[in-house]
Parts: C-alpha cells; sequence; structure tokens
C-alpha cells in the first residue's frame, strides 16, 4: 500500500513515530501535524520526550519505527545533502542559548550567515542588525555574551535562530531560567516573529501560562504517546486527569513523584533476608 500523502496544511508532521535510547523506549506510535504559519507547543513532563522531537525533526536522530516528515518529505530517509539542505531551512534556538562565548553579539548571529552562504561581510552586517533591531538587542552588538544578561542572551540567540530567514524554528524549553519580564519578553517575541516573518514554529516548554498565551495549538506527550492536543482552550476545558493535573501543577495525579520500583516493604525485607 502506498504511503498517505502528506497532510496540506502541515510544515512537519510525526507518524506514528517509535523511538527509544537503548532499552528506554521514549515515543511510541506518536503522531501530529504543525500547521505552517502557526504556533505549536510540545509539552509534557519531564523525559517524555520532547526534545527527541526536536532532534527527530532536524535530524539528529533517525525515528526506529514511523515517519518524520519535513514539507512531505521523510527526514529519516534523507541522505547528507538531503538532509543538511533540510536543516537551512530551518532555527534552532538551543535551551540557555547556547551562545559562542568568544564571540561577539553581532558575530554570534553572523554565524549561520558566514558558515551557510557567500554574502558580503558588508550585506551580512546589515542582516545582523535587523536581527538585532528586531529582538531590541541592536545596541548590544559589540559586548561579549559574558556582558548580557540570560534574558539578553536568550534574545541574541532568537537573532541567530532567525538569521537565515528560515521556515521553521525550534524552541528548546526558551523560558528556562528567565524571571518574569525576560519570560514575558520571549514569549511576545515569538509570537510576533512567527506572525510577522510568517514562520512556522515549534516550541518546547514546561511553562503552562506563558506557552498556552502564544500557542495555536498545544500538544502534550505522556506514556510515549500523545495524551492530548488542541487549542489552550480546549486543553484547559479537558476532563483528562493527566491534562488537569499537568495544567494545574498538582502532584496528585497519573504522572507519579515516585519512580516505579518496588515497595519500601519489599526493599526492607529484602535487606533483611541478606
Amino acid at each position: 500500500m502506498d504511503p498517505a500523502p502528506p497532510h496540506p496544511q502541515a510544515l512537519v508532521e510525526l507518524r506514528d513515530v517509535t523511538f527509544g535510547y537503548g532499552e528506554r523506549a521514549v515515543l511510541s506510535g506518536v503522531s501530529f501535524a504543525v500547521p505552517r504559519g502557526r504556533v505549536t507547543a510540545v509539552m509534557g513532563a519531564s523525559g517524555g520526550g520532547k526534545t527527541t522531537v526536536l532532534r527527530l525533526i532536524g535530524g539528529q536522530q533517525r525515528a526506529q519505527q514511523g515517519a518524520v516528515l519535513f514539507d512531505g518529505q521523510d527526514v529519516g530517509r534523507m541522505d547528507e545533502p538531503a538532509l543538511y539542505a533540510a536543516r537551512r531551512r530551518m532555527g534552532m534556538l538551543f535551551q540557555f542559548g547556547a551562545l559562542f562565548t568568544d564571540l561577539s553579539v553581532l558575530d554570534n548571529v553572523a554565524f549561520p550567515l558566514r558558515e551557510q552562504t557567500d554574502l558580503s561581510e558588508e550585506l551580512i552586517r546589515d542582516i545582523v542588525l535587523m536581527k538585532l533591531d528586531a529582538v531590541g538587542l541592536r545596541g548590544a552588538r559589540d559586548l561579549m555574551p559574558a556582558q548580557i544578561s540570560g534574558g539578553m542572551a536568550r534574545r541574541v540567540a532568537l537573532a541567530r535562530a532567525i538569521a537565515h530567514d528560515p521556515e521553521l524554528v525550534m524552541y528548546d524549553e526558551p523560558f528556562a531560567g528567565l524571571d518574569p519580564i525576560s519570560m514575558n519578553t520571549a514569549a511576545r517575541l515569538i509570537r510576533q516573529l512567527n506572525d510577522a516573518l510568517g514562520i512556522t514554529s515549534v516550541v518546547v516548554s514546561h511553562d503552562v501560562a506563558e506557552t498556552f498565551a502564544i500557542a495555536d495549538q498545544v500538544v502534550i506527550l505522556a506514556d510515549g504517546g500523545v495524551a492530548a492536543s488542541g487549542t489552550p482552550a480546549e486543553l484547559r476545558a479537558s476532563s483528562n486527569a493527566l491534562v488537569r493535573q499537568f495544567i494545574g501543577a498538582t502532584q496528585d495525579g497519573p504522572v507519579r513523584f515516585h519512580y516505579p520500583g518496588p515497595t519500601v516493604e519489599e526493599d526492607f525485607d529484602a535487606e533483611v533476608a541478606r
């Protein structure tokens, strides 16, 4: 049987994806689509496979079963030239920014342009200044990463992620470690840049309030699969116990505090038997 055609409105689509590290299964039969021009949030408890989804889309990992489609093409079946061509259409904001500490703000943002294009230094500088202006940091172009705050570093990383005008931007925990003002600024920038540039965004985050405020759709991963998906309003109204636990940040629910293992009594009995 021929595979089904790509979702007509999706830039990224996961189809029945299974992946694990060694014997530890992380994703099992995961399917969802990322619509073009929208902000899709991927959420869930720690260790649920959110960052793994980004690695699969970018081709750092390959699905063991199923398919990860980017613009209708299976990333897992791409050869090296095709994969690198696809990656040039993607931008990535790494957790905590991941700036090069020995490069200035301007040179950090210029890095992908110098690596991937033959543009002149004059044109690269103009592009970099425009991207820095978009995130409010044109005046910080000559500073080093050690001279700027964590929130500013995240904005520099965002400017670098959009420097080459990608079609898809992926954000790995863009709000982690930020103060409330910086967090709100980062969230607003993600939404504004998505709409102004007409890009597609995938945001991996634990922060419910900020993420729900900017996302068009939310996918919640749990137990290796998609526990729920929908608009923020639909998930807030959900009666699903796991969704309610996640949104309400409550300890009691399907996601357990204790890692699975023997009972306390079994552990004590085993110790006495020695």
